[in-house]
């Protein structure tokens, strides 16, 4: 798989519309949007991921042979244009927004500047991509706010939608806050730890449950956690775990990591029972750890009941986001470059309020309260404004624009959060380690307010247009209603 290429990884109708500019001799430099509607989960945020991968595809983008001889073998395109394509790579601009960055609804993501051909073609990869990364590292962030600071594995490869799900999901959880999976594959692809113990089966192919947490303890004596619900886990596994963890400490061999999981019966009643044996017992360091169909909801109830869990192993409710299974980026026109090199904004109208787009060719900027260090709002504005943090910023909602704030200067800080990728077809970016990404999503998430982060009615982080931007948008409404009329 890690050789596959992606090129085809494209909707027929990419390449139809490909051929169409092509035939009609459409060069035009385009600006497209990769951005995202509403946050999954009913969520106040998300966690964007999966730009190293984008990268890669645009790296590799190229039609081989067997690419050329299939889409011949279609009956659909004729041979210059297939010629065209023997030859083709991409040569355009892409701006992003950093991996394990906060993000919000409507906010330009994923920005492609380039002769539209080549822009129409990289839709549905980048799209793939990004929607997927992104709804799982939202889900895992989600989850690790439950869990309010006690690891949070993830485990779900054998129940993810395929090997590449599996894989990419796994990358994308240790960015949203995982610390570490159980899936070797991506711990070796992507230099992540790798964590597990053993399961049900390796206690029941023993005489007794005692002999296997014996041999396993002698296997592994420094990471020691053992499975302890196989037969009974009040009345056998605990105590047969604390017998192993007394012969261990009596005979000199350090507890370094050690501990309990479950994965069945009533995790709240059962880990305050297991935590007062084990701390009568002399272990009061003693991990529990606890599985079995867990997400941030159930989580969150158990921490409420007072669970003695310091260890959380998600895994099918993670892996595939169970509750909300899709992340609706989508990918919109924006601007074509006019033959004196400027943007001429395009938008999309639609009934729905929602899918009307913002125009023109654009950036955006995350503005923090100074005294807090708190997210205040984003600002999607067009690239070529400038705003001085010294003078008065006024804010508004773009949907109800009567809806207005003015920041004090001095009061807040501006970052421009897209940085510039690919350069002319030529990657200017260097993607940082999946650790690296997971300790910098950390830090973004620190910047939120609690009131953003609860589950249920979080506080909405606005995302508002600039004046210039809003008036462009204005204007464009009324051109067109004086084109209907």
């Amino acid at each position: 798989m890690s050789t596959l290429n992606l090129t085809l990884l494209t909707d027929l109708y990419e390449l139809t519309m490909m051929q169409g500019y092509f035939k009609n001799k459409n060069r035009d430099i385009v600006v497209f949007d990769a951005f995202y509607r509403n946050n999954p989960c009913d969520g106040g945020y998300s966690v964007c991921a999966g730009l190293a991968q984008v990268i890669d595809y645009i790296e590799n983008l190229h039609f081989d042979t067997g690419d050329i001889a299939y889409l011949k073998s279609l009956g659909m395109f004729d041979d210059d244009f297939l010629e065209y394509l023997a030859d083709f790579r991409f040569s355009g601009d892409i701006y992003a927004v950093p991996e394990g960055s906060l993000i919000f609804p409507r906010e330009p993501l994923v920005k492609v500047i380039a002769p539209i051909m080549e822009a129409q073609l990289v839709e549905t990869a980048i799209l793939n991509i990004v929607n997927h990364q992104s709804l799982i590292a939202t889900k895992a962030a989600r989850v690790c706010y439950a869990a309010g600071g006690d690891g949070v594995m993830e485990f779900g490869l054998r129940r993810a939608q395929g090997p590449d799900s599996g894989i990419y999901g796994a990358r994308a959880a240790v960015i949203g806050g995982c610390r570490g999976t159980s899936n070797v594959l991506a711990g070796q692809m992507f230099d992540i730890p790798v964590l597990g113990t053993h399961a049900h089966s390796w206690i029941m192919s023993f005489p007794d449950e005692y002999t296997a947490f014996r041999r396993y303890a002698d296997l592994y004596p420094g990471a020691c956690i053992l499975l302890v619900d196989t037969y009974d886990t009040l009345k056998s596994g605990v105590p047969n775990a604390i017998r192993v963890f007394t012969e261990l400490r009596d005979a000199g061999i350090p507890l370094t990591y050690y501990g309990i999981r479950m994965d069945s019966g009533d995790l709240a009643y059962l880990s305050k029972k297991a935590r007062h044996m084990l701390d009568e017992a002399g272990f009061p360091d003693a991990v529990i750890s606890a599985s079995n169909d867990l997400d941030e909801y159930l989580i969150e109830t158990l921490k409420q009941q007072g669970a003695a869990i310091t260890s959380w192993g998600v895994g099918t409710n993670l892996i595939t986001a169970k509750d909300n299974p899709a992340f609706g980026g989508v990918y919109k026109l924006a601007a074509v470059q006019d033959k004196d090199g400027n943007f001429q904004p395009k938008i999309k109208l639609s009934e729905n309020v929602e899918k009307v787009t913002n125009p023109g060719n654009k950036t955006f900027y995350r503005i923090y309260d100074k005294a807090t260090g708190k997210i205040k709002a984003d600002l999607i504005c067009l690239c070529d404004e400038v705003f001085d943090e010294h003078a008065d910023l006024k804010l508004f909602d773009p949907n109800a624009p009567w809806k207005k704030t003015r920041l004090p200067g001095g009061s807040y800080t501006m970052r421009q959060m897209p940085v510039p990728v690919i350069k002319a077809g030529r990657t200017v970016y260097k993607s940082p380690t999946v650790m690296e990404i997971r300790a910098v999503c950390e830090k973004e998430k620190d910047t939120l307010w609690d009131e953003t982060k609860r589950f249920v009615n979080p506080q909405e982080i606005y995302v508002d247009l600039s004046q210039k931007l809003y008036d462009m948008k204005t204007e464009l409404f009324h051109k067109m209603n004086r084109e209907d009329n």
